[in-house]
């Protein structure tokens, strides 16, 4: 190793490290001990400058001995500086602080907690290269979002696919979620999905993060699977000083008027040497809510009478669901993060944390089945319709954690152990992490009752937004009507393992003369594992002890208030408590058996690794220009393991074989951003950059699976390519001094190999095939414009007003969609939102403060069908909330929420944007509570 350091310092290291020269090591935070991020800092006389980074610090190497003046400039406040004393050969430490009485305007809003969060983030945005956008701390707590999802979807460019209510699937600039990556501290997160790349970003409490980064144009020291951009979340470091910081919260959920509990602590100190520091933080959340769903499946085909061929008819259901879902979900998370300084050239640290979700989950389902029009005699007229009703609860077993629901228990948590070394005037950081994600889902149970003759069906299809379905004759649906269709349990499990671990090197490099740049270069390892090991069991009972719903314990969950209407009657469930408290165990009573066709095609075992190496220089080409150029080249070797499963010609499950295949390949993704400030306050961007996005985990398997009941064959494809993107971004950005912004830009991506669920027939069954499959080309243009400021140029109180806007404007092509022999065009690539828009308006003096927040995203395409008919679309949506804080005193206030003021449901049409194929609400959300802060130096 010491060989290893000598070679570098000697090839790379320029002379000036002979002469009489030391370093500079600086931290820089405000009044409360919090470091202060993207802080300029400057030695004019040696044309020398640093940016501090997310922990306030900064390094200056090749100083030559004797007193120096370091300037600080910062956004929205006066110019600091300091002067500094280098000896030759030692690195000198000094901290600097930047307080309130800083700004150079006095109509600036100053908060209890120092330096604003709008400021860091815009500074950090500032004087970044690339182009970002940064959300701290500070602003998250402006807006009433519990998790880390729902703080994102408020940066440009940025929509988010719902999860019962909650943001969680993140689409960056019209990229479907597995084409964007989220890391935390720069390492990426496993996945607790069993069948995709996306990171749950419900799972993580906004209150656990300190500074959200979105980069929209990575550079070769970044990782390159991060086609539509990248998510950094960066965690609380170990403060400069004692802190302690508190939150206790309750609420309401307005659908169901359940209780909500919050509440999560900070507490951090550092050593009087100034050593060690260390960080300690937790948060816990319980909420009981739930949603009302209506569901649709929509045909134009139908069987002749005549002809007994398929004709087309006027669009018709053939499969309606109502669902109920109740539901508790608990959120906890853990933090634990300390540094220690060996010296000032040698830091080390380590960051932990722990996030631990528990969904409980019980959901009632009335379908309406195998809906076939009635003909009148002799004609093609429609005079009615016909079908099968089934009612179905979903449970688990009782007490422990699972307590008669089904529970969803996921976990992630990460581990990163790194340093940040000086070798005169070579820096090195390293780090290394390990990180596990995991979903349980232990003792799932499911009873199915269900009228399985044809019965008479009226529908009601004149506003086809709200479809709705009932029974003819009302006595066609007894209880004793229903019959026992099946009792099963199923335990799932999926698990993601990441090993991950880097190195960087940077050396100060001048190359054109024109000021201080430097040259960095280092590589990555990761390597991944993910499982899929689920299970399936269907119990008979040996006895009509259960034979019909009239002989079971019933729920009835019928309600007026259905928030899809009244007219959706859900009606008698069996109930989850005595669903949980059959003994599928005990042979006397059921014949428990597994049903391999039911998960053996869905289990899987996959390896990657990817090896990853950069060089890079960033250089100054004249006083006001910077670029940014350089090179990744990333190794990727996949090895996957799945489940053919093998049907005797009855249609039954015969046997099953494992298939293993292995693939690898190897991306060269070159990359430049330039830079331009033509004054202190206005910057242009422009960068040209290649990424690319990894097929998913299942999509890789290859694994064959037949569905007799649906009529479906789903198959893998281990033969996929990743999908590449070569962009092109150009962004102008003006900063205010009263601390905001205006900002305007376009972006290009040409995309090859984007990867799409083709839909074939199966030769020998007629099945529909689904396959993922590489298409052709695709491109995506699109524009983003940003505004906010503090209006202090307004009289009296309306100086205190601010607003935040956002807009966000994409189009969409694709070619090389097949299904079959036929080819689709005119298709805009999925998950890509033609318009998306973000705004506020706050206000904030000395002890109040009040923000109304809309966040609105349009339809897009979400699934690809066989046809245009069968597309299936995430309509529009508006959100909007309101949340207000008075100020107690320096260390305490109060605060309240109120999220989704417009009940905003989760919508998806087929086709066209009147038929609804599922629409569910969540109602409103109010949350109230107390914070506490303590700062001591």
């Amino acid at each position: 190793m010491k060989k290893y350091l000598q070679f570098f310092t000697l090839v790379f290291i320029p002379l000036s490290l002979f002469a009489q020269t030391g370093n500079i090591q600086g931290t820089i935070s405000d009044d409360n001990g919090i470091y202060v991020p993207g802080a300029n800092v400057m030695i004019t006389s040696l044309s020398k400058g640093a940016i501090s980074d997310f922990d306030g610090r900064f390094t200056l190497v090749g100083i030559p001995e004797g007193n120096h003046t370091i300037k600080i400039s910062y956004l929205g406040y006066a110019s600091i500086e300091q002067e500094v004393t280098v000896t030759a050969n030692q690195t000198m430490v000094t901290s600097i602080t930047m307080n309130p009485k800083s700004f150079e305007l006095n109509e600036v809003q100053v908060t209890a907690y120092g330096l604003s969060g709008q400021a860091k983030a815009l500074n950090t945005q500032k004087t970044n290269l690339n182009i970002t956008n940064v959300v701290s701390t500070d602003q998250i707590g402006k807006f009433p979002d519990a998790n880390i999802g729902d703080a994102v979807k408020r940066i440009p460019g940025i929509t988010m696919q719902v999860d019962q209510g909650e943001a969680r699937n993140v689409i960056i600039r019209g990229l479907a979620p597995q084409l964007n990556s989220v890391t935390l501290n720069g390492s990426r997160i496993p996945s607790a999905e069993g069948d995709n790349r996306n990171v749950q970003m419900d799972l993580i409490p906004s209150d656990m993060i300190q500074t959200i980064e979105v980069n929209k144009a990575v550079t070769p020291d970044m990782d390159a699977d991060a086609l539509g951009g990248s998510v950094n979340l960066i965690t609380r470091s170990s403060p400069q000083s004692f802190r302690l910081s508190a939150t206790l919260g309750s609420g309401l959920s307005f659908i169901n008027d359940e209780p909500i509990y919050n509440g999560g602590f900070l507490l951090g100190d550092r050593s009087k040497n100034g050593k060690f520091g260390w960080m300690l933080a937790a948060s816990y959340n319980n909420v009981d809510f739930g949603s009302d769903n209506v569901e649709a499946e929509w045909v134009n085909e139908a069987e002749s009478p005549l002809t007994e061929e398929d004709i087309d008819v006027d669009p018709f259901v053939e499969e309606s669901d109502i669902r109920t879902y109740l539901v508790q979900r608990i959120r906890r998370s853990f933090s634990a993060n300390m540094d220690y300084a060996f010296d000032a050239n040698n830091t080390v640290f380590l960051k932990t944390m722990y996030n631990w979700r528990d969904d409980r989950e019980n959901r009632f389902r009335l379908r309406f089945r195998s809906i076939e029009p009635v003909f009148a005699d002799g004609t093609e007229n429609i005079v009615g319709y016909e079908g099968e009703i089934r009612r179905q609860t979903k449970g688990g077993i009782p007490g422990g954690r699972i307590k008669n629901t089904r529970l969803e228990d996921q976990r992630m948590q990460n581990y990163s152990l790194g340093g940040n070394h000086l070798f005169g005037s070579l820096k090195i950081d390293w780090m290394a992490s390990y990180a596990k994600a995991f979903e349980e889902r232990p003792n799932e149970r499911y009873a199915e009752y269900e009228i399985g003759d044809a019965i008479g069906i009226s529908a009601d299809l004149t506003n086809p937004r709200y479809p709705s379905f009932r029974p003819t004759n009302a006595s066609d649906v007894a209880l004793s009507n229903f019959e026992l269709k099946e009792f099963t349990e199923e335990n799932q499990f999926t698990e993601e393992k990441d090993f991950n671990a880097f190195l960087n090197f940077e050396v100060p490099a001048d190359i054109f003369g024109a000021g201080e740049g430097y040259i960095k270069f280092g590589g990555r390892f990761r390597t991944k594992n993910k499982v899929r090991e689920n299970n399936f069991f269907e119990s008979e009972p040996t006895s009509d002890n259960f034979a019909t719903l009239a002989d079971v314990q019933t729920r009835d969950l019928t309600n007026a208030d259905f928030l899809a209407g009244s007219q959706y009657a859900a009606g008698q469930f069996i109930s989850p408590e005595f669903l949980g408290n059959l003994n599928f165990s005990d042979a006397s009573t059921f014949e428990t058996n597994p049903i391999e066709d039911e998960f053996l095609a869905g289990n899987f075992d996959v390896d990657e690794k990817v090896y990853a190496g950069y060089l890079m220089a960033n250089q100054k080409l004249s006083e006001n220009v910077s670029v940014l150029a350089g090179i990744r080249v990333e190794n990727t070797q996949i090895s996957s393991l799945g489940n053919e499963v093998i049907f005797d010609e009855e249609g039954d499950f015969d046997s099953f074989n494992q298939i293993r295949d292995e693939s690898s390949y190897t991306n060269v993704l070159p990359g430049i951003h330039l830079k331009y400030d033509p004054s202190n306050r206005t910057v242009l961007r422009f960068a040209w950059t290649n990424t690319i996005a990894r097929p998913n985990y299942v999509d890789l398997v290859p694994f064959r699976n037949i569905i007799n009941e649906d009529e479906e064959v789903q198959t893998g494809n281990a033969e996929l390519d990743p999908t590449r993107s070569m962009n092109f971004d150009f962004m102008a950005e003006h900063y205010f001094e009263s601390v905001g912004i205006i900002s305007g830009g376009v972006f290009y991506k040409d995309i090859k190999d984007f990867i799409y669920t083709s839909l074939s027939e199966d030769e020998d069954t007629g099945f529909d095939v689904f396959q993922p499959l590489n298409g052709d080309n695709a491109s995506i243009f699109g524009a983003e414009l940003a505004f906010q400021r503090q209006l202090d140029f307004l009289p009296g109180f309306a100086k205190n007003l601010s607003i935040y806007l956002n807009y966000t404007l994409l189009t969409s092509t694709t070619d090389g969609i097949r299904n079959g022999d036929e080819i689709r065009e005119d298709i805009d690539l999925p998950g890509t939102a033609p318009n998306m828009f973000n705004g506020s308006l706050g206000y904030a003096d000395k002890k109040f403060s009040l923000r109304l927040s809309v966040n609105f995203s349009d339809a897009y395409i979400d699934e690809l069908g066989g046809n245009d008919f069968e597309d299936r679309f995430y309509d529009k949506q508006i959100f909007a909330d309101l949340n207000a804080s008075y100020t107690i005193n320096k260390n305490l206030r109060v605060y309240a929420d109120l999220n989704n003021i417009t009940n905003q449901p989760l919508r998806y049409y087929q086709g066209i944007v009147e038929r609804t194929q599922q629409i569910e609400f969540y109602e409103k959300r109010l949350t109230f509570g107390l914070k506490y802060d303590l700062f001591k130096k």
